[in-house]
């Protein structure tokens, strides 16, 4: 699944071709994603000037003329890919095609249909069911070692599940924690309340180092992922440690022969990848 580095990708991508544009045309293929489409949602767009593009944890925000926002979460398999006009033919999986008035046309396409897309008033953001119980954005000034100390102070459970949950802190995935926890020599079967204080001092500028480093690398590329432009991106020639199960993590003497390298263990369902001589 995209995590935040590949969305603020798209996000970056989209908003140089459809900032200031109008749609002039939108082709609804499906009436759904992984949910329902909103309904007259071709018609409410098409038409409407796109005024900015943001971006909360995973998900897309367009804000549109008329005081609308376009979600947009790109799920397992969601691309939104920029060409220059006219339009092909649809390929299979082309769900959605936005048209703009200056010969740009986005293609959503998603294989496995689990992303999806809504639009709804934009007073009514904050209370949206995806976004009302978000923690803060870990590129944000709301991200802080403090913050994220009280959140984990007295939490028995695991250091790596509970950066994954969203309302602790909003946008991480499976791929960078396990980065920024090897980085910073974290165990990451230590429980939360081990981790705050000091470690949480170490770890929160290293979370924001390992996700700005993947975010000018464009983002990783395992499996469906691309750029708006369709290009993939490269972070996934940096990791340390993601996938890397047997390896030398590189960062010390964990040699293969000796130690069995790069560990990997199951943690709520999501491999983690770690270090267990760097990491304690």
């Amino acid at each position: 699944m995209p995590e935040l580095p590949e969305v603020e990708t798209v996000r970056r991508g989209l908003a140089m071709k459809l900032e200031g544009r109008r749609l002039v045309r939108v082709d609804q293929h499906r009436p759904d994603l992984r949910f329902p489409l909103p309904a007259d949602f071709a018609r409410r767009l098409t038409g409407r000037q796109v005024l900015s593009l943001d971006r909360r944890a995973k998900y897309i925000l367009i804000r549109v003329e008329g005081g609308l926002v376009w979600m947009i979460h790109l799920g397992m398999s969601g691309s939104m890919v920029v060409k220059p006009g006219p339009a092909a033919a649809p390929a299979a999986h082309d769900h959605l095609v936005f048209h703009t008035d200056d010969g740009w046309v986005v293609t959503y396409n998603d294989i496995r249909r689990f992303g999806f897309m809504d639009l709804f008033d934009e007073t009514g953001m904050e209370a949206h069911p995806m976004l009302s119980a978000l923690g803060p954005e870990p590129l944000g000034n709301g991200f802080h070692a403090a913050g994220l100390s009280a959140r984990l102070a007295g939490r028995a459970g695991p250091i790596k599940s509970l950066l994954l949950d969203q309302k602790v802190v909003a946008g991480l995935g499976n791929i960078y924690v396990c980065e920024a926890l090897y980085r910073a020599g974290i165990d990451p079967t230590r429980t939360g309340a081990s981790v705050a204080g000091a470690d949480a001092e170490r770890l929160v500028p290293i979370i924001r180092d390992v996700l700005n480093e993947a975010i000018a690398a464009g983002g990783s590329s395992l499996r469906d992922f691309v750029q708006s432009d369709g290009e993939l991106g490269y972070f996934q020639h940096s990791f340390q440690v993601y996938g890397r199960e047997g390896e030398g993590c590189g960062r010390c003497d964990c040699d293969v022969g000796v130690t069995g390298g790069v560990a990997r263990i199951t943690q709520a369902g999501r491999s983690t990848f770690f270090c267990a001589r760097r990491q304690r």
